[in-house]
């Protein structure tokens, strides 16, 4: 049996200590939705019912929603089942990544009490380590890290963490998640949906990852095994106008 790694001892931890600080937690006795978009009351009346696991669906369907009365209290409702449910990969396989970013962003955890706020703070760091370092991380850094910057409304301390890994997994991922990208980048978009930013404030981001990347990526994508063209267009990156597409190296982006 492979011995689990460091990060991921870690993750374990901070799923634990999220079970424990959201142990009892129910939705707001007022929240509702409608019935025939979202589900039926019996299915409301389990969110307001205190530490019974909800089915799959259910859970899925809650946290696609973006129109909760009293999304804090959904959100710690949910909360414990949805973070293993991330780290799984099951909302990543259902598509719904951002949706859940974005009951993140709705929640306003950053505000709650401590207890509760150093939780998630904790268990979202754990997830992005065994994202950047643990060879058998179930969802792509990419979608995590676009999950990651809705939830928490900011890039920098993931890029950061991305800094400080410097393994070759680290660096793996790090080309595979530009290949994802650079399409986009080439053409000054953020490349990943957003919910809850404005679209000055995507473009603050991108400004923030493009940077980053023509900081940090050029010897490591190097060093990863990836597509001969990554570091050229990652280059491209850092030119404007003719001199970038014009460039021989320009791919072909219809």
């Amino acid at each position: 049996m492979t011995q689990p790694t460091p990060a991921r001892g870690r993750l374990d931890a901070s799923l634990a200590r999220l079970a424990c600080a959201f142990r009892g937690m129910v939705a707001h006795p007022d929240d509702s939705n409608c019935e025939c978009h979202w589900g039926s009351a019996e299915e409301l009346a389990l969110l307001k019912t205190p530490d019974v696991e909800v089915d799959p669906d259910l859970l899925r369907r809650t946290y696609w929603t973006g129109d909760w009365d009293f999304p804090a209290e959904m959100l710690r409702r949910i909360l414990p089942q949805l973070a293993t449910a991330l780290t799984s990969g099951e909302v990543e396989r259902l598509g719904g990544m951002d949706h859940a970013g974005r009951t993140f962003a709705l929640g306003g955890w950053q505000r709650w009490p401590a207890e509760q706020s150093t939780a998630i703070s904790e268990f979202l760091d754990a997830w992005w380590a065994v994202t950047l370092t643990d060879p058998d991380a179930e969802v792509p850094a990419h979608v995590v890290l676009a999950m990651l910057v809705e939830a928490s409304g900011a890039l920098g301390r993931w890029l950061d963490a991305w800094t400080t890994a410097t393994t070759a997994l680290a660096h793996q991922r790090l080309a595979e998640a530009f290949g994802e990208w650079e399409y986009d980048l080439l053409r000054d978009d953020l490349p990943w949906h957003t919910w809850t930013l404005t679209d000055d404030e995507e473009e603050v981001l991108r400004t923030e990852l493009t940077a980053w990347l023509l900081q940090h990526a050029p010897t490591r994508l190097r060093m990863a095994d990836t597509d001969p063209e990554l570091p050229h267009r990652l280059r491209l990156l850092g030119l404007t106008g003719p001199a970038r597409w014009d460039d021989p190296h320009w791919p072909d982006l219809a």
